[in-house]
């Protein structure tokens, strides 16, 4: 047998960026486009040619991969110059992949056009639908005209459930765009917080792999902490802003009469109208009067008067003063005409059942002590 000669050493391998564009799959435009960005190394000057060897191939075929995961470009070349400064791309991969990964536990959906249609009353908006896109609730899939991808379908099941209750679709998204302002800033805020008092050990230089690594867990611990301090600050300033609303619209709604002496001026000879808040107590203690304040103008309170038709009604200043700890100044008059009113009724009701609470007794007299108006009122 004759033995064979040595094989050449294999010279490594050279490409023109048309053949480099044909192997990576990326077109010159991209190519060039990588290099300006600083992704890509400059090819080899030769004469009036420029070279390209297997490093810049791999390096194609790994900024498509990353891409391909997700990756933005600007993240791509933070990961490639760590790479590049001799550090363990695995480690950095690891601490991307955590912080571009789901912040939430919601799966993506899919939805037809004529269920979508039909969840929001059935009509056909394509004006909607546009808004819809743009904001990002639903996104077109390629090729397919009648049928969306939904990333949040709670979110579109909210703006379904507001438009059956009567919400205008502009108005449903002008108040998303509005909260995703709002909400963003808040996200903002958390990051700089968590970035202060956490991150930054790993942001002043190129993190090893353990450091790495160590952030990433860091990303796993908090991610779930944003959701739920929202959660519960959400919760409770619903619940604090819906009490003053709710309070605001029912006294706006109480009748006339029971808003105080604010809201309808007494007719002339009526007598003094006055606000419980500075009524006195009707049994004073023994001491020198008051003087009277010179001039026209309203007197010293010793009543009270809820409406234009209304006697004036001393109250004890305890009790007007426990009222407006309770419920607040501008409530008190409306408060204790509201509860003068349910205890009448209540007396009236009783005393139509036999025997109740606040039935006369047997032989009793019509002056029941219990119902008699004590005496100056």
């Amino acid at each position: 047998m004759t033995e064979q000669p040595p094989a050449a050493a294999a010279r490594p391998a050279e490409y023109r960026i048309d053949d480099l564009a044909h192997l990576s799959g990326a077109t010159v435009r991209t190519i060039r486009a990588y290099q300006d960005r600083g992704l890509l190394p400059r090819p080899e000057r030769r004469g009036r040619a420029n070279v390209y060897g297997t490093a810049h191939l791999a390096r194609l075929r790994q900024i498509a991969d990353l891409l391909d995961r997700g990756y933005t470009l600007a993240s791509i070349k933070e990961l490639l110059q760590a790479w590049d400064a001799g550090l363990d791309l695995g480690g950095v991969l690891g601490l991307v992949a955590e912080i571009d990964g789901p912040w939430t536990d919601e799966q993506a959906s899919r939805i037809s056009r004529t269920d979508l249609d039909a969840a929001f009353g059935g009509a056909s908006d394509e004006a909607a639908v546009a808004e819809a896109v743009e904001l990002g609730v639903l996104e077109r899939l390629p090729g397919r005209d009648d049928e969306f991808l939904v990333p949040s379908p709670q979110e579109l099941a909210v703006a379904a459930e507001l438009h059956s209750a009567g919400v205008p679709l502009p108005a449903i998204s002008a108040h998303l765009r509005e909260l995703r302002g709002q909400v963003e800033h808040i996200a903002s805020r958390f990051l700089d917080f968590t970035t202060e008092h956490l991150f930054r050990q790993f942001l002043d230089h190129p993190p090893t792999d353990a450091e790495a690594a160590e952030a990433a867990a860091l990303v796993r611990r908090l991610r779930p902490l944003a959701q739920q301090t929202v959660d519960a600050e959400l919760a409770r300033a619903m619940r604090t802003l819906a009490t003053r609303y709710l309070r605001r619209h029912l006294n706006e709604a109480l009748p006339a009469e029971l808003h105080g002496p604010r809201a309808t001026a007494p007719p002339a000879g009526s007598g003094p109208v006055t606000d419980p808040r500075t009524a006195t107590d009707p049994n004073p203690a023994p001491g020198p009067a008051p003087e009277a304040p010179a001039g026209p103008g309203p007197q010293p309170a010793t009543s009270a008067c809820f409406g234009a038709d209304a006697e004036a009604v001393a109250l004890p200043a305890d009790a007007v003063a426990a009222v407006r700890a309770l419920v607040g100044p501008e409530h008190t008059a409306a408060f204790i005409a509201a509860a003068a009113r349910r205890e009448v009724q209540a007396r009236t009701m009783d005393a139509l059942v036999p025997n109740g609470p606040h039935a006369p007794p047997e032989g009793a007299t019509d002056a029941d002590p219990r119902t008699e108006s004590p005496p100056g009122t």
